[in-house]
């Protein structure tokens, strides 16, 4: 496997993803803004799409791949036989609790967003947006087993690929908005519902060729099955912990008008570069490390663990510069146009910019996570980040009164680099993960350039800064220039001191 290509793979379909979900995001703010009905949409939209990112952008996979893969070596008829039981379970207790919150779906909109609570009207639409979106978590769910499957193989593309059809849907939907008015959150839910059975359908025509789905309801469960579920909970907590931090924001900031609103286009920035620094990276080094501690194969570990660390500081250090840089430009250039208001962008890129300092954690988080999932430990990583959440919720209800929405980025990024660090000693304690001579090197020359970028995107920034006002047709054109260049200076750099070498490109892992 070459991690470099592999990872350029899934990373093209998951940035193709994230633009259509830009302009799905854009035509949201131009039509809802920060408005109530953005506001309820959004928080019927959260609970679902966290799921999408529980299951699909790697945690199921922390699971599920290096038991089936250890199963793969016994035969294709024992791996089979395994994610066939896998699949009908799965199956069996998701369809359990999507009709459970449908039943109690008052109370569970309660729960989500108590802060709508006193509000009828607001309660009322949440309630029945909710109850539309969210058999997207079932359909979503299967959808990411056949991913895991797809990505046991090596094959990447078509799972990264699949979250392009929940854009498209909204996108049409979007389209028709003046048409649809008051109605058009309600059209957009069940786009969501009609975008998860889509995409199951979708990854469906491309696992046919790796597995055979044998549908059989049992109540008797085999030993490895019972294994990898013990380990499924615990890695849907761990890898996933920068997703609940974020639900436990949204619940939080459900108490001040428009506050959801902020919070949401804020974390859709970043989470363009965390999908390629941290997941992408986490999802595709999984099955080979996996397959490499089965056989003990010391040196071939110790290089994929470094490479993949070395490739997420290198492609989130910069980002993280030139997102505290430019974070009112960015929000302003991406969304700042029809109901999103000059305010709405003060506010968002004031999130953005706290999220910002985050970043490198919220993308190692996943990279960390995936080094102990590869040993079949899922339990540590998840009383690291049980203990990171209280820690984020502590911090956010402590100080909402007093400051407002502000900090629950600063309670995420607080939080997170606490999961971190922790992660990371524990590893070396361990003797799980070890520093080669290569990475010190190439780690210290990723800051310089990282440093030397966001000099320069300041430049960039103070140049066009006139043209990047809120009131400027062109400021997403002249944004966009600026991250190309602030881009292909940082890629120069990193080539002429080493910090990248084309080699690296062909190497395989």
């Amino acid at each position: 496997m070459n991690l470099i290509k592999s990872t350029g793979t899934f990373s093209f379909f998951t940035i193709i993803s994230r633009l259509l979900g830009y302009l799905r995001d854009i035509l949201i703010a131009i039509f809802l803004g920060t408005s109530f009905l953005a506001d309820v949409f959004f928080v019927a939209f959260r609970i679902p799409n966290t799921f999408r990112r529980l299951f699909s952008e790697g945690t199921f996979n922390a699971a599920f791949v290096p038991s089936y893969a250890s199963e793969l070596v016994q035969g294709k008829e024992k791996s089979n036989k395994f994610a066939s039981e896998v699949f009908n379970l799965l199956f069996l207790i998701l369809l359990i609790l999507v009709l459970l919150i449908q039943l109690f779906m008052p109370a569970f909109v309660s729960l989500i967003a108590p802060g709508f609570v006193e509000d009828d009207e607001k309660m009322k639409l949440a309630i029945n947006l909710t109850r539309i979106t969210f058999p997207f978590l079932l359909l979503i769910s299967l959808a990411s087993f056949f991913s895991a499957i797809l990505n046991s193989h090596n094959r990447f593309a078509e799972s990264a690929a699949a979250p392009i059809i929940l854009n498209i849907v909204l996108i049409i939907v979007l389209f028709f908005s003046k048409l649809l008015d008051d109605n058009l959150v309600y059209f957009l839910s069940y786009g969501v519902t009609f975008a998860g059975f889509l995409q199951l359908i979708f990854l469906y025509f491309f696992v046919k060729k790796f597995f055979k789905l044998e549908i059989n309801i049992k109540f008797q469960i085999s030993k490895k099955v019972k294994f990898f579920f013990n380990k499924l909970l615990p890695s849907i907590f761990s890898s996933g912990v920068t997703q609940i931090n974020i639900l436990v924001g949204t619940i939080i900031a459900s108490f001040q008008a428009s506050a959801v609103s902020y919070l949401y286009y804020a974390d859709r920035i970043y989470q363009i570069n965390l999908a390629i620094a941290g997941i992408a990276i986490g999802i595709v080094i999984l099955p080979q490390l996996s397959k490499y501690i089965n056989q003990k194969n010391k040196k071939k570990i110790d290089l994929i663990q470094n490479k993949a660390l070395e490739l997420s500081l290198f492609l989130s250090l910069p980002a993280s510069a030139a997102l505290l840089i430019g974070s009112k430009e960015i929000i302003s250039a991406l969304f700042g146009y029809g109901q999103f208001t000059e305010n709405s962008v003060l506010n968002s890129s004031n999130a953005l910019y706290y999220f910002s300092f985050g970043l490198p954690a919220f993308a190692m988080i996943k990279v960390f996570s995936n080094f102990f999932f590869a040993n079949h430990d899922t339990k540590t990583p998840f009383y690291i980040s049980l203990i990171s959440v209280l820690l984020n919720i502590l911090i956010s209800v402590y100080f909402f009164r007093s400051i407002g929405f502000i900090i629950i980025p600063i309670a995420t990024t607080i939080s997170s680099w606490f999961n971190t660090i922790f992660l990371f000693f524990i590893l070396i304690n361990r003797g799980l993960f070890s520093f080669n001579n290569i990475f010190i090197s190439r780690f210290l020359k990723i800051i310089f350039s990282s440093v030397a970028m966001g000099f320069f995107f300041n430049y960039l920034m103070d140049i066009f800064q006139n043209q990047l006002d809120y009131d400027q047709a062109l400021k997403s054109f002249y944004l966009i220039l600026s991250v190309l260049l602030g881009a292909c200076f940082y890629l120069l750099l990193s080539y002429l001191i080493k910090a990248f070498k084309l080699e690296d490109i062909k190497l395989k892992y």
